[in-house]
């Protein structure tokens, strides 16, 4: 049985919290919220609109101390950046392994909390967009990189209206896939060369596209989230990718995916040869 601690109640972590309150390999021993937050002392069913858990949120302003009463085995936090960063300095320091699923993280930031797990040892796994479909889109992109390197790739997502940072976390990473692509086959591309278009709009929970244009074709490749739920499922395969684990992480190392790409690396590799 794997024990979580839930940090961030938003729309997001709701759909988490009802998913982990379903598992029977998982108990969700505690959920956090900001200080701030009028969530504080309720109840989670009444939060997630179920029945009573048992479960009452508290604040991250106690975080240590409940941590250290709860004992869970990985914290999975879905909160602000700034919030974040000073919860994983907290978590990573009670050799607790973490999933962040947070995102409007600058390099600087990311580079702190992969620091934080060379220090502390314990593991973290980073994931801008926890959905299994997207990460498979980042590979399916690299691949095409790799193979159309002399292509034009642009980027576009849309999101609810409510998302604060712009362009996404996914969407930068995606454009990051396509510039290692490109420079591995011998293009040269700075970084943030990769055009990306952003929409804030209605309550569209998730769209990426990437637009590959050659002189006499164009593919498209996208990914949409229709529930929220499907965050949920991928949290379910990070924890379970994090049990034991030490390092920094990305949802890659969980699908296996990087070993997709070396694959293709080395075939292509003996091609030239």
């Amino acid at each position: 049985m794997i024990r979580v601690c839930l940090i961030g109640v938003g729309k997001t972590g709701k759909e988490i919290a009802k998913v982990l309150l379903d598992r029977s390999d998982i108990e969700l021993v505690s959920v956090f919220c900001s200080p701030s937050s009028d969530k504080e002392g309720k109840d989670l069913g009444c939060i997630v609109e179920t029945s009573e858990t048992g479960i009452r949120i508290e604040s991250t302003d106690r975080l240590e101390e409940n941590l250290l009463k709860y004992k869970p085995d990985v914290v999975v936090d879905f909160s602000r950046p700034e919030a974040t960063l000073k919860n994983a300095e907290i978590v990573s320091q009670m050799k607790i392994n973490m999933v962040i699923g947070t995102t409007g993280f600058n390099e600087l930031d990311l580079k702190k909390i992969e620091n934080l797990t060379q220090v502390n040892h314990n593991g973290i796994i980073y994931v801008p967009n926890i959905t299994l479909g997207v990460n498979v889109m980042m590979v399916l992109v690299k691949l095409t990189s790799i193979l159309l390197n002399n292509y034009d790739f642009h980027i576009s997502e849309i999101h609810h209206k409510n998302k604060k940072d712009s362009p996404s976390g996914t969407a930068l990473k995606i454009a990051k896939e396509i510039e290692e692509g490109l420079i591995y086959s011998g293009r040269d591309v700075s970084s943030g060369e990769i055009p990306i278009a952003a929409v804030r709009a209605g309550g569209v929970i998730s769209k990426h596209e990437v637009l590959i244009v050659g002189e006499h074709d164009r593919i498209t490749i996208s990914h949409e989230s229709f529930s929220r739920k499907i965050f949920a499922l991928g949290a379910i395969h990070a924890i379970n990718f994090l049990q034991n684990k030490v390092g920094f992480y990305e949802m890659s190392d969980v699908l296996c995916l990087s070993k997709v790409i070396e694959d293709l690396y080395i075939s292509k590799q003996a091609d030239v040869i």
